[in-house]
């Protein structure tokens, strides 16, 4: 029979299946959900700021979320997983980081995926942005503290570089627009 036991990772409880036995995975490492998390919140913003910017209707936005949550998920997922391997993790926290990392970036990708069917069209690149923004520094605050790095100057950093993907984002759905017409 299996059985169901809680397992807490930094703050977080899940239920786990005892046949999987967790015992030996004290916490979900930073590592394992801050690639996805941060590429998944980076590259969310930029497609709905650059295809807002080149007056895509909200369907096209959608589908181009759904297929980064999903497609380019799976070729991050297994970058990660091939990387591990090479690093010689030990093959079940490397799968177990695959795992985290494909759930962290699913997760965020959703959220955009609700944000864009829910929030009205026009304010869709600012709701966007501040939730992407927040996610941003959220994540950015919990690693800086886990490295005993100054959170502020670390949020500063990471917001400045993802403000400045957003403006090559929208000046490339901007010119696209231009060329095309």
């Amino acid at each position: 029979m299996l059985g169901l036991f809680k397992v807490r990772m930094r703050g977080l409880c899940f239920l786990a299946p005892n046949a999987l036995d967790f015992s030996s995975m004290y916490s979900i490492r930073p590592t394992w959900i801050s690639f996805g998390g941060t590429a998944a919140i980076v590259t969310s913003m930029g497609l709905i700021l650059g295809l807002d910017a080149a007056a895509s209707s909200r369907h096209a936005i959608v589908s181009a979320l759904l297929i980064v949550a999903i497609a380019d998920n799976l070729s991050d997922s297994l970058s990660v997983h091939i990387y591990q391997e090479a690093e010689r993790l030990e093959d079940r926290k490397a799968f177990f980081a695959t795992v985290a990392n494909f759930v962290t970036r699913l997760l965020v990708a959703s959220s955009f995926v609700i944000i864009a069917i829910a929030v009205p069209r026009d304010a869709l690149p600012l709701a966007a942005a501040v939730w992407g923004l927040l996610l941003l520094a959220l994540l950015t605050y919990r690693i800086a503290r886990a490295r005993g790095a100054h959170t502020g100057k670390e949020i500063g950093k990471h917001i400045v570089i993802a403000v400045i993907v957003l403006g090559i984002s929208r000046w490339l759905g901007s010119w696209l627009a231009g060329v095309s017409g």
